[in-house]
């Protein structure tokens, strides 16, 4: 079965609407950009609650999904820990995805 919601965030990266690795994320929050942000359920318990600290306090979406290499994959590129996507609408249909997993 085809990870929907890898092949939205696949889409979003061809749109250029994801940013990836720790510190392009954590810009994106802090400059409100970033509508969602998606943390690799294999990342560190440390970069988990970080994520999890800053999105509850700008008010970002955030999701613990797939592993580093998956997300990685998705977007094109080495694994990544955490991904931000950018764009409202793309990020409210990827959340949908994954609520349904």
């Amino acid at each position: 079965m085809q990870n929907r919601a890898l092949s939205m965030l696949g889409l979003a990266e061809k749109a250029r609407k994801v940013v990836s690795g720790e510190f392009s994320v954590e810009n994106a929050v802090r400059a409100y950009k970033a509508y969602l942000v998606i943390v690799a359920t294999d990342a560190s318990d440390n970069t988990k609650k970080n994520f999890s600290d800053m999105c509850r306090y700008y008010g970002c979406e955030l999701r613990f999904y797939g592993t580093k290499d998956e997300l990685g994959y998705a977007i094109g590129k080495q694994f990544r820990a955490s991904v931000a996507v950018l764009d409202e609408n793309l990020a409210k249909a990827i959340a949908q995805k994954i609520d349904l997993v």
